[in-house]
């Protein structure tokens, strides 16, 4: 393999894990994939993902050609993934806030 061509196989290896290990979920539980794929439908998570794309082809691209749009895609899917994971998690309740409490033993 040339050099690019050896770098160029990390990131595939990873994306293509990433895809398996989602069609092995998915046949476990139907409906995950959706749900864990959910931040491709929100335009804040895919800017964030785009932008981190271009810039890592952009930054690599001259020097490692196609080796660095795969670490561009990889990269860019992952923040993407962070993105949209952070958004759509349920805040913290105020510590103000009163909170429903609980007792066990009395439900036995």
């Amino acid at each position: 393999m040339a050099d690019g061509d050896a770098s160029l196989l990390a990131p595939v290896i990873v994306i293509a894990a990433l895809v398996i290990r989602t069609a092995v979920t998915e046949l476990r539980h139907p409906g995950s994939a959706r749900r864990q794929w959910a931040f491709a439908t929100s335009p804040r998570a895919v800017a964030a993902g785009v932008t981190v794309a271009a810039a890592t082809a952009l930054i690599g691209g001259a020097r490692y050609g196609w080796a660095a749009v795969a670490w561009a895609l990889l990269a860019g899917v992952l923040a993407a993934f962070v993105t949209g994971s952070a958004a759509s998690a349920d805040p913290p309740p105020s510590p103000d806030e009163e909170q429903p409490c609980r007792n066990d033993r009395s439900e036995r």
